[in-house]
């Protein structure tokens, strides 16, 4: 018998940084504008890469208009990416954004998570691409944006990256400057950690703070940041720790 490991295995068990960012109220563009917001969308994250020493030319990119979703490679430095690439894309989305009229004015919202990611038929399949669009949708991290006028970028990144990266304060993270959220979307539940460069988390926090669910003691109270989803008739635990005790109630 072969001892070499099957294929199709490695492959569903890899893991990826999954990124996404997405431009404010893109809507409301005409088409001419639309095209230049997409161009430059991606010249600003190009150039976030490039002066953070990433190889963009080796992500795996998904244009969706508004915005870009990426696979970025499995030898990615994950502190360099929560660290330098967010700063610097925070500067390049300044830089492109002086001394323009509102209307001209490009903002950012960003979701970052890790995890399985597969390519698929349609794009990437996988719960890492489920998470970060449902991070990158949030209602706190629009209402965050909204509301810090001051800002061009506001990041969301998912609590396996804030307890495994964030906490370790590489790349000059500061784990004080991000401040938790409850993210309920569709059939996922769970926390991210959002943070605004050159903001406070006193700024963030009461845009962030939202009504626990009902019934049950919460993840918060019990210290427990474990993630359930529902999945096709089913649940997938996510995270460490025991998160038995709140399964019905996903379930119901």
């Amino acid at each position: 018998m072969s001892s070499q490991p099957d294929t199709q295995a490695q492959e569903i068990i890899t893991r990826h940084l999954c990124m996404a960012a997405d431009v404010e109220k893109y809507s409301r563009l005409d088409t001419l504008s639309q095209g230049v917001f997409q161009t430059d969308l991606v010249r600003v994250l190009e150039e976030a890469a490039v002066l953070s020493g990433l190889d963009r030319t080796a992500w795996a990119r998904q244009p969706q208009g508004d915005q870009e979703f990426a696979v970025l490679p499995p030898a990615t430095p994950e502190p360099v990416v929560l660290g330098a690439f967010v700063r610097n894309l925070a500067v390049q989305l300044g830089e492109r954004n002086a001394n323009r009229a509102e209307g001209d004015r490009m903002r950012l919202r960003l979701a970052i998570d890790i995890g399985v990611a597969r390519t698929a038929a349609l794009g990437y399949s996988g719960p890492a691409p489920i998470a970060v669009a449902r991070y990158l949708n949030s209602p706190q991290l629009k209402r965050v944006l909204e509301a810090l006028d001051s800002t061009d970028l506001v990041v969301i990144v998912s609590d396996r990256l804030y307890q495994d990266v964030v906490r370790l304060r590489g790349e000059g993270l500061d784990p004080q400057q991000y401040v938790r959220a409850h993210i309920r979307q569709k059939e996922f539940n769970g926390y991210g950690w959002i943070h605004v460069p050159e903001h406070g988390p006193e700024e963030l926090r009461p845009l962030v703070v939202d009504p626990e669910p009902e019934g049950g003691e919460t993840a918060a109270a019990t210290g427990h940041t474990n993630r359930v989803e529902r999945i096709d008739g089913g649940v997938v635990h996510f995270g460490s720790g025991d998160a038995a005790s709140t399964m019905n109630k996903y379930l119901r």
